[in-house]
């Protein structure tokens, strides 16, 4: 009730944005139902003196051209009103949904490791799309029945006051009944969009590993879960559509009812000679058109009921506060192509609910040089790329860019100064060249040439089919390990402004041939950049220029691979280890 409650909330504060569109629609729908009044008043003033006053159609042409302008004003004015409400509700969802992708942004890979990217897909599109009618279609039509039956009902009670007075008694129950019924709609609604988020989750996972369940064997048990997903959901599906055809129908049989009551009482009190003919007609005419604003609320109440289930996630999203970080923009600005030297001092860092992940770590990162930090699993590497990528906040301690505190820079500046190369590198569908333009889209031919030959991609090229447009499936299906790190390494070398290099194990799972490959190009790199390199391999380990020891999140051993190798200490254990 509280959710439900939130995203009501939430929908009236987004609507306030188009409160100005809104109203221009209202007065046009208002004076559309005034040129209602004048062509049903036209129409009963022509049949009145057709048949009881026996005036000849020619002298009534007056009246007639007046119907044909009042009918095309209404037409001009219907067209502007769902024009207008709907251009603003589409320029809001837009609005909303580049609002949407910035909060994710600005969460990062920290603030949204809870969500599956199939949940987050689900928000942005079919979400956002979800909102999409309540603005352009059902608040619209609450402003129409809340102004046109009583602009109407105005004009009803002076021509008979009885009929106008039925009018108002029977018109609240439609929406009495539209409450009842909609309801049970709305818990409808909202199982049937949690089962849409999951579905869509389960398909992303599914899509994303579809080489691996293959290998596996299990591609097809996988198939027939997300079959029978989405035969739950066809099944919510019908079960909303179920209830919202019961709605309609309740609410077309009250109006039904009311509008007979009204035409046997005007018929009755005609031939008994109370009411004159043309303002019996005139009230019968406007009679329907009194219930039809109410009828059609009804009938669009389930795009509130689906916006309300769709508002809940979208809330819960943008009201996700990001974690604590220097500034996007207006910090402190670095120097552009110098690569800088970095200072990690006493650092402290802790996950929520869990135990410290990193204790006092303190070392440097020299320019023109590499960087390797060794460390077991959970040692604290992936949270010391986290901080220095500006992803979180150290709790205690400093991250120094030339004595400049990482928390001061500005930070979307920082990151166009950073490359990262991850584990697995992310490769989207498409040819060669446009996964390298994701790096750097105004490279040209030349850029391109030059990258793929200083990281050894040009070798890979030569066996693609197609050369730099070669199609590349999602997740680089057509590449093996070491040509997607060679990939990966491609564009951080077309990012001729990243002076600083952060290498995510980047030799992690290669074969010895391909890892050495890779060492190279990031030795080669090293010359003009600062490089902090996650170690798996100490074989990488031992070509640094400087080595860090991390257990348990702090810093036991720091110093060069010679140093450590005959200090007989972690490092040279780990070298043992490893050997053996």
């Amino acid at each position: 009730m509280e959710s439900g409650m939130q995203a009501a909330s939430w929908l009236r504060r987004e609507a306030q944005q188009i409160r100005k569109p809104q109203w221009r629609a209202a007065l046009a729908t208002a004076l559309q139902a005034l040129a209602l009044v004048a062509q049903a008043w036209l129409l009963a003033d022509i049949l009145n003196a057709a048949l009881f006053a026996h005036a000849p159609l020619a002298r009534l042409w007056p009246q007639w051209i007046g119907l044909l302008l009042l009918a095309s004003l209404r037409l001009l004015l219907n067209f502007y009103a769902r024009r207008t409400s709907f251009s603003a509700a589409l320029d809001l969802t837009a609005q909303l949904r580049t609002r949407l992708l910035a909060r994710a942004q600005a969460l990062g890979p920290i603030g949204l490791r809870a969500q599956t990217s199939g949940d987050l897909i689900t928000r942005l599109v079919d979400g956002v799309d979800a909102v999409l009618p309540y603005f352009a279609r059902y608040l619209p039509q609450v402003s129409t029945a809340a102004l046109v039956p009583l602009l109407l009902a105005l004009f009803v009670f002076p021509a008979d006051w009885i009929s106008g007075l039925i009018l108002l008694l029977t018109a609240p129950l439609i929406p009495f009944f539209m409450v009842l019924v909609g309801n049970a709609a709305e818990r409808a609604s909202q199982q049937r969009y949690a089962q849409l988020t999951r579905l869509g989750a389960a398909f992303m996972d599914a899509l994303g590993g579809l080489a691996t369940l293959r290998q596996l064997g299990a591609a097809e048990r996988v198939a027939q879960r997300l079959d029978g997903d989405g035969e739950d959901y066809r099944k919510l599906t019908m079960q909303v559509l179920r209830v919202a055809f019961l709605s309609a129908l309740v609410l077309e049989f009250f109006a039904t009812v009311s509008i007979a009551v009204v035409a046997v009482l005007i018929g009755f009190r005609l031939l008994w000679g109370e009411l004159p003919f043309r303002d019996g007609l005139f009230v019968l005419l406007l009679a329907p058109e009194f219930y039809l604003p109410l009828r059609a609320l009804g009938s669009l109440r389930h795009a509130r009921m689906d916006a309300l289930a769709a508002a809940q996630h979208l809330a819960a999203l943008e009201e996700t506060p990001p974690p604590a970080s220097a500034p996007l923009v207006g910090g402190t600005r670095v120097a552009a192509h110098t690569p800088p030297g970095l200072r990690v001092d006493a650092v402290h860092y802790s996950h929520a609910g869990r135990a410290a992940a990193l204790c006092g770590c303190s070392f440097d990162i020299q320019p023109r040089g590499v960087t390797a930090l060794i460390g077991a699993t959970g040692s604290g590497k992936s949270t010391l790329l986290n901080l220095l990528l500006g992803f979180v906040p150290t709790a205690s301690g400093r991250i120094l860019v030339e004595g400049v505190d990482l928390s001061e820079l500005d930070m979307t500046q920082w990151r166009a100064r950073v490359a990262w190369v991850p584990q697995q590198t992310h490769v989207f569908e498409g040819s060669v060249r446009d996964n390298l333009l994701l790096a750097a889209p105004g490279a040209d031919t030349l850029a391109l040439q030059r990258a793929a030959a200083d990281s050894g991609f040009d070798a890979v090229l030569a066996r693609l089919p197609q050369g730099w447009d070669t199609p590349l499936g999602e997740r680089g299906l057509g590449l093996s390990g070491g040509e997607l790190q060679r990939l990966a390494l491609a564009r951080a070398l077309l990012r001729e402004d990243a002076c600083v290099w952060l290498l995510d194990e980047p030799t992690a799972h290669l074969d010895a041939e391909s890892a050495h490959a890779v060492e190279q190009v990031i030795r080669a790199a090293a010359a003009t950049r600062t490089v902090l390199l996650v170690a798996h391999r100490l074989v990488a380990a031992q070509s640094a220029d400087w080595l860090v020891v991390l257990r348990d999140g702090a810093v036991i051993e720091q110093g060069t691979p010679q140093q450590l190798a005959h200090a007989q200490g972690a490092y040279a254990a780990l070298v043992q280890a490893e050997a053996q």
